[in-house]
Parts: C-alpha cells; sequence; structure tokens
C-alpha cells in the first residue's frame, strides 16, 4: 500500500533503493504519526470534514494503535512503505471508508515532519533528563573532592595548581552551556508544522491553533512553505545541540584515560569497570572511556553530515530529506547510552589525593611564589625573573600553601552558583506542556 499508488506498478529495484531504510525509521515514530492524527481528526470534524460518530470511532481505534505500539504489537507490514500508510490500513480495514479520510487536509510532507518534531521533543526531554543526572553527579564529585590537589596543564605542560574541585566542576558547568544549546534546539522543535501540507498549504479550511494547542506546541510555523523548509533545518540545528553534549563528554573521556595511565596515576577505576590483554596479565584498560570518546566524536560529526546533505536544497521537499533519518533518529539512543555510562562510570572513579607529593610537581607552585613576592612589594616583572632564576639554579623551595579566593577558583568553586545557574535553565523547558497535551489526546473526552 502506498498512499500515493495511482494502479501504476514500480520497478522493483527502484522502490526497493527509494524506501531504503524507511520502515525500520518509521517505527521510531510510530507513536507520534498516532499522536499527530488524534489533533488532526479533531481539527476535522470542527471544521466538517468527518462527522461527530466517526471522530468517535477513529479515536477509539487510534487510541488502540497506540496502544498497540507502546506493548511492541505494531508492526509495518511487507509492502506497506511506511508507518503513515500502515496506520492509515489499520483503520481503514477496521472502520472502512472512516479510516480513508484521516489524511485530508494534510500530505505526508507535513505528516513526517510532524512525526519527527513530536520525536525529537520526546527525545531531548530524555537528553535533558540524562544530562542533568551527569550534572549533579560532577557537582557532588567536585564538592567532595574540593580540597585534594591535582596538576593543572597547559600544553600538556605542569602548569599551576589545579584540584579535583575544579576538574569535575569544570564538565558540570559545561554541561549547563549544553543545555542551553538545547533548549533552542527544543524550542525550534516545538513549532506545529501540520497543515502545511505539500508545503503549500491547502484549500480546507482548516483550523492550524487547534493542532498547535491539541499537540502541545509552543507555537506553529506560520507560513507553510518554510514550515517544509524546516524539515533539515531542524535535525540539523538539534545535530548542533547532541554534539555539544557529546563534546563534553569526549573531552572528559580523554581525561580520564590520560588520567588514569601510569605516567598520570591521577585517577583509577575498579577492576570490573576495566579490561584485560590477551598477553599482558598487568593490564587495566579503560575501554569504557575510550568507546565513550569515539561515540561522541561520531556524534560531533552528525551536523557537519545533515550540513552537506541540505546546504544546496531550494525550497520545497525533495526525497534527500528522507536520508537524514537514518542517521538523526539513531543519535538520541547513541547519546543517551553515553550519558548513562558516564553517570556510572563517574560515580565509581578513584581519586589519587596524594599526587602533589611527587618532587615532580614542586614547580607548579611557582606563580605563588611570584604572587607571593607583589604582595610584599616586589614589581610583577622583577619577582617573575627571581622565581626563574630560582628555578633554573635548582634552588627553588615552594611553599606549598594554596590561597585562591576569587569566584570560581580552588578555594571558591562556585558551586551553588552553577546548581542555580542549571536549575534556571533546567526551568526554561517546559516539558509539562506537551506531556498535558498527549495525556489529553489519549485519554481525555473528545471535544472540540
Amino acid at each position: 500500500m502506498k498512499l500515493w499508488d495511482k494502479g501504476t506498478e514500480i520497478n522493483k529495484l527502484i522502490e526497493t533503493f527509494t524506501i531504503g531504510r524507511d520502515t525500520e525509521m518509521d517505527l521510531f515514530l510510530a507513536e507520534f504519526d498516532v499522536l499527530g492524527s488524534l489533533a488532526h481528526i479533531r481539527m476535522l470534524e470542527s471544521i466538517g470534514l468527518i462527522s461527530d460518530q466517526e471522530l468517535l470511532i477513529l479515536t477509539k481505534e487510534l487510541r488502540a494503535i497506540y496502544h498497540q505500539i507502546q506493548t511492541a504489537d505494531f508492526v509495518i507490514e511487507r509492502g506497506i512503505e511506511d508507518v503513515h500508510s500502515q496506520i492509515e490500513l489499520l483503520l481503514t480495514r477496521k472502520l472502512g471508508d472512516a479510516g480513508k479520510k484521516i489524511h485530508s487536509g494534510r500530505s505526508r510532507n507535513d505528516q513526517v515532519l510532524l512525526d519527527l518534531k513530536l520525536f525529537t521533543r520526546s527525545e531531548i526531554r530524555g537528553v535533558v533528563d540524562q544530562t542533568i543526572e551527569l550534572f549533579e553527579i560532577l557537582i557532588n564529585q567536585s564538592e567532595k573532592f574540593k580540597h585534594v590537589l591535582m596538576p593543572g596543564y597547559t600544553h600538556l605542560q605542569v602548569a599551576m595548581p589545579s584540584s579535583f574541585g575544579l576538574w569535575f566542576g569544570a564538565y558540570a558547568e559545561s554541561l549547563t552551556d549544553d543545555l542551553i544549546l538545547l533548549q533552542a534546539a527544543y524550542r525550534i522543535s516545538d513549532q506545529n508544522p501540520l497543515g502545511s501540507a505539500a508545503g503549500y498549504g491547502s484549500s480546507f479550511p482548516l483550523n492550524r491553533q487547534m493542532t498547535t494547542d491539541l499537540l502541545g506546541f509552543e507555537s506553529m510555523n506560520f507560513n507553510v512553505v518554510y514550515a517544509q523548509m524546516g524539515r533539515g533545518k531542524v535535525e540539523k540545528t538539534v545535530a548542533f545541540a547532541l554534539a555539544s553534549v557529546a563534546a563534553t563528554l569526549s573531552k572528559l573521556a580523554y581525561d580520564v584515560c590520560l588520567f588514569m595511565s601510569q605516567n598520570f596515576n591521577f585517577v583509577s577505576l575498579p577492576d570490573e569497570l576495566t579490561t584485560g590483554s590477551s598477553i599482558m596479565p598487568h593490564k587495566k584498560n579503560p575501554d569504557v572511556f575510550e568507546l565513550l570518546r569515539s561515540h561522541c566524536n561520531r556524534i560531533q560529526s552528525l551536523p557537519n553530515q545533515i550540513l552537506l546533505m541540505t546546504n544546496n536544497l531550494p525550497s520545497g521537499y525533495f526525497r534527500d530529506l528522507q536520508l537524514i533519518k537514518e542517521l538523526f533518529i539513531p543519535a538520541f539512543a547513541e547519546l543517551k547510552s553515553c550519558l548513562s555510562i558516564a553517570s556510572f562510570a563517574i560515580t565509581n572513579i578513584g581519586i589519587n589525593e596524594n599526587i602533589m607529593d611527587d618532587v615532580r610537581y614542586e614547580n607548579i607552585y611557582s606563580v605563588e611564589a611570584v604572587n607571593k613576592l607583589v604582595l610584599e612589594g616586589t614589581p610583577f616583572r622583577e619577582a617573575y625573573l627571581q622565581v626563574g632564576a630560582s628555578i633554573k639554579n635548582g634552588d627553588f623551595r615552594p611553599e606549598k600553601t594554596i590561597d585562591h579566593t576569587h569566584e570560581g577558583s580552588i578555594g571558591n568553586l562556585c558551586l551553588v552558583q552553577i546548581v542555580s545557574k542549571m536549575d534556571v535553565i533546567r526551568s526554561g523547558f517546559n516539558f509539562n506542556r506537551a506531556e498535558y497535551a498527549f495525556t489529553e489526546l489519549l485519554s481525555g473526552s473528545i471535544t472540540r
């Protein structure tokens, strides 16, 4: 069954190539296709394109199909092109002509775009929840180890004193910026395209505000041409936000791999979180962080892939956009898996609390010595030269007392402020509106 079938049989080679992995990807969209149809038929009834009775029986059957999807009993049958065709087929089998009416006033173009936006909203919520979980773990670790010093590096050369409080806290605050990007991506996704049809609207008197409200969207894409132009742009924008989270995780993973090596020996993992060598019995490899790094680097390539697939398309719909689903849809599960494993591993990481006892780090206190001389009245440049000469002559003996008090320093991590920043960002996601709308569509009374 094809929604566009006019009785001419298509070449099987062409059919296989053009369908691609659509049926596989469409299973991720199935529940959202039902939700979109539930809102659409209410609107159709309100403008007189279906009757009150048809609305009742269509709603009942669509809710039953939604339940099938939730219990994994839903399949796209062999020979059925996509999820939209499968759902319409199920309705028509059960309800006859009433099932054939649900496509009035819409095209597969706005239908799949709607499904993708609803899917994206839902998946972003999952990413946000898991990002906040990792954030809270990093904040707790920062507080727990705030007094444990570690070397700070520039150019991979020993630079100045740092602390595990600073290190954990840095990645926590990085996630706040990542969520600001995710919030922007969410708001771009949170605009209703339904009613744009093939990109040029409909002669039916559609009530687009009604479906916007029923589906819990913040707003709609008003211009029907732009609604279709948004296909690809939405995915690219969201991909940039996902890549930002992935970049934070990738850098964290690289740090752990580096710090776990024997040459650093800053951190450790329990044996059950490491792997070994087939010939070297002493090996304890941080495979989990190496794979985390690689997964996240792959996610960071996603915006560029989507960009290259869309940057030379004019306005209007093109089949090129279909392939984006194969890259975009799985990226959420991959990132959420990375967030989950990062949370677990960081919770169980071990910290070497005696790193700074090693004599190789004595020169790390040189800036402290320079600053002490400055506070005693020596001009900075002269103090710098004095300490530099002392190090060169081998007679530098540091005082290892650290007294940093300014905001964000070793002695003032500003964890409360970072948590407050995250709370403000978190409150900016209006997830409840969409959740309430879906609950009403699936279980509420059927009213206009």
